[in-house]
């Protein structure tokens, strides 16, 4: 299944050979020429020379993850973040490192061991470490190298009612939205970027959008989803199950309303359920995308992510599939002249 080859494939900021390897073979027989630039990212052309508007699809390869950066002589591996990661929720997590997979287990002082005053703050990212058995320091880097990375261990299952749980849809769940249409035919000249180095500063877009030189650019994302108990309704940013959301606003993002009222009939018209996402919090490539040489039209497309950036993440399968029946219904329009520039 295309989102378990998706979400179980390593590749954190700045290390994303791997899950590029997976999509470049996935695609391969769905486009006209791939190629990768000198950041990493992974363009793909479909009907390049066609007459129309340039579209850009968006989706980034990297997840969140952790570097390796010291070993302590008892053999204990100290690490810092590569992206957003909340060290609250890293205690007891397994891991893999690396190239080989090496396992760990994210540690911490026994809950035993802390005063009273430890008990009440939440652990900081300097007083977790990753044991992986070994003896002492040199055994530990005999198996791993300073500079390793490691993500979680999670596994793609279904879950629930129409849902699925992973470690990584954060944005592999964009990535496979982006696969699925390319499956079909365009007529317009259509560009996909799976981008590198999103969580740490949407640096992979800026590059292939500056290269690309689209008329039209649309990310495809996992986003925050708090919709869980005594979450407030001005504090649902987005609902699971209740559609794919479509920023109006985001950290680096006023949505031009042009795109995203073209966005939202499109939706209507072809009966996709769909939300606003309601928080300014964060944000996507098309934030970067959008500021590209003279400026560049578009939007984003989001499936909601509970527990994003976390070492297991929930999505609605129903948000997934809608997704992609927006964004195919999208294409269609433009190339049919529903959106002029």
């Amino acid at each position: 299944m295309l989102l378990k080859k998706l979400t179980e494939a390593m590749g954190p900021s700045g290390f994303e050979t791997e899950i590029r390897n997976v999509i470049r073979t996935e695609i391969d027989p769905l486009v006209d020429r791939h190629y990768t630039d000198v950041l990493g990212t992974l363009i793909a052309e479909k009907n390049a020379n066609h007459k129309g508007p340039r579209v850009m699809l968006d989706a980034h390869m990297d997840e969140v993850g952790l570097m390796i950066v010291h070993a302590e002589e008892n053999g204990l591996l100290r690490f810092r973040p590569l992206g957003g990661i909340d060290p609250r929720v890293l205690v007891s997590k397994p891991v893999h490192i690396g190239d080989e997979r090496r396992f760990g287990v994210i540690g911490s002082k026994p809950i035993h061991l802390q005063s009273a005053e430890e008990r009440r703050n939440p652990l900081k990212m300097d007083q977790l470490y990753i044991d992986i058995g070994a003896r002492d320091k040199e055994d530990a880097l005999s198996a791993v190298k300073l500079g390793d990375t490691a993500v979680f261990t999670t596994k793609y299952e279904p879950i629930g009612d129409n849902c699925a749980k992973a470690k990584s849809f954060d944005d592999r769940v964009g990535c496979a939205i982006v696969i699925e249409a390319l499956k079909k035919s365009y007529d317009l000249p259509l560009f996909a970027a799976f981008t590198v180095q999103e969580e740490v500063g949407l640096r992979g877009a800026t590059a292939a959008a500056y290269r690309l030189q689209p008329d039209i650019a649309i990310a495809l994302e996992g986003t925050v989803c708090f919709d869980v108990v005594d979450a407030p309704g001005h504090g649902q940013s987005t609902v699971l199950g209740a559609g794919p959301a479509l920023t109006v606003q985001d950290g680096r993002t006023i949505a031009d309303r042009r795109f995203l009222d073209f966005m939202i009939s499109v939706a209507k018209k072809h009966s996709i359920p769909y939300q606003l996402r309601r928080v300014k919090g964060g944000s996507n490539d098309f934030g970067a995308i959008h500021q590209v040489r003279e400026g560049v039209i578009g939007g984003g497309i989001s499936v909601p992510v509970r527990y994003i950036h976390a070492p297991a993440q929930i999505i609605s399968l129903d948000d997934f599939h809608n997704s992609i029946r927006l964004l195919e219904a999208v294409l269609k329009e433009i190339q049919e002249g529903g959106f002029t520039l």
